[in-house]
């Protein structure tokens, strides 16, 4: 049977006339996602199911056509003020579905229409309680909300609200102007640190580079330093071994040539008498011989001791023995002499 459809638009839609319902000729085909509702006697009779239907001609009507189809709603644009006291033009999308239509057809007049105008008012309450920055950044909870509320007060109506869309949000040319000069200063100032952290970063590479190359210049002039100073000092060691080992080459050359040993016996005696003028210089002990006024015996008895030293000690015959203990307790008796007179 011919049907005309429900009109849609940006206004409320129009009630359904009875010419556009289907006409009971007793037997009627249902399209499938439709639901006929009949009455029977201007009374509430039954829902016919997609398909083959049997109707009882003049006694029973289709009164209600519904679709259960998802059906897609232009929320009308409309003026919503903020939290701040700002003027939006906003609109959106609504898209429903009936659920029971006995409900929707007997629970509220124009199902569609009732639903518009819910979500407007709802934008409005719900746009109330949010700042201008907010409204842009929380549209999600802003259409859940949208959302929830129509569910509490369709559900009555056999329709339930399955998901609303903002499509468009108008801001006054003013604020539009103010935001964007906000914008712009934000971006400015986010540029001005990032340059001013670069700036920083630069400098602080520049000074660690510069610490790190005066450390390793100082430890390369350090090792140079001691590098050098251990060679001068190796240099020295050697060139002063060097000096002593000819030295010690040419005295022991000169000594073995004829007078050498009075020669070596008179240095000797000479570094014996000097050693005495630099007693009182070194040192404030004083080692004085008993006769320190005869340098004679002086040269003497260090010409003795270097002949003695130099003289080869001379082999013991086995006819030679040990002193008799009394030989060697009579020079006893004469040490504290000896030692009297060198303390005199």
């Amino acid at each position: 049977a011919p049907r005309v459809p429900p009109q849609r638009g940006q206004g409320p839609a129009p009630r359904r006339c009875a010419s556009g319902l289907p006409v009971n000729v007793g037997v009627l085909f249902v399209p499938q996602q439709e639901a006929w509702v009949v009455e029977r006697m201007g009374r509430f009779h039954r829902i016919l199911e997609p398909g083959l239907n049997f109707l009882i001609p003049l006694l029973d009507r289709v009164r209600y056509v519904q679709s259960l189809k998802e059906i897609v709603i232009n929320v009308p644009e409309q003026s919503a003020v903020t939290l701040d006291n700002v003027t939006l033009q906003i609109d959106g999308v609504l898209y429903l579905r009936v659920m029971d239509p006995y409900k929707a057809s007997y629970g509220v007049e124009d199902p569609e229409y009732a639903v518009t105008q819910l979500a407007q008012t709802t934008m409005r309450s719900e746009l109330g309680k949010l700042s201008l920055d907010r409204v842009f950044r929380e549209r999600e909870s802003l259409n859940a909300s949208i959302v929830d509320a129509i569910n509490q007060a369709s559900d009555y109506w056999g329709i339930r609200c399955l998901r609303y869309e903002i499509k468009d949000i108008h801001v006054p040319p003013r604020v539009k102007e103010s935001m964007q000069m906000q914008v712009e200063a934000e971006r400015r100032k986010r540029a001005t640190v990032l340059e001013s952290e670069g700036t920083r970063e630069s400098a602080i590479n520049v000074a660690e580079g510069q610490k790190q190359a005066q450390i390793l210049a100082s430890e390369a002039q350090k090792a140079e330093q001691i590098n050098k100073a251990a060679g001068r000092e190796a240099n020295a060691v050697l060139v002063r071994a060097r000096a002593k080992a000819e030295a010690i080459q040419l005295l022991a050359a000169a000594l073995a040539q004829q007078h050498g040993s009075a020669a070596a016996s008179l240095s000797v005696a000479e570094q014996y008498v000097s050693a005495f003028s630099k007693l009182a210089k070194d040192s404030n002990t004083l080692l004085l011989p008993a006769n320190t006024g005869d340098v004679t015996s002086m040269v003497t008895q260090a010409l003795s001791i270097y002949s003695t030293l130099t003289k080869p000690p001379a082999a013991k015959s086995p006819a030679e023995k040990p002193a008799a203990p009394a030989d060697v307790r009579a020079p006893s008796a004469e040490v504290p002499k000896a030692e009297q007179a060198d303390s005199s």
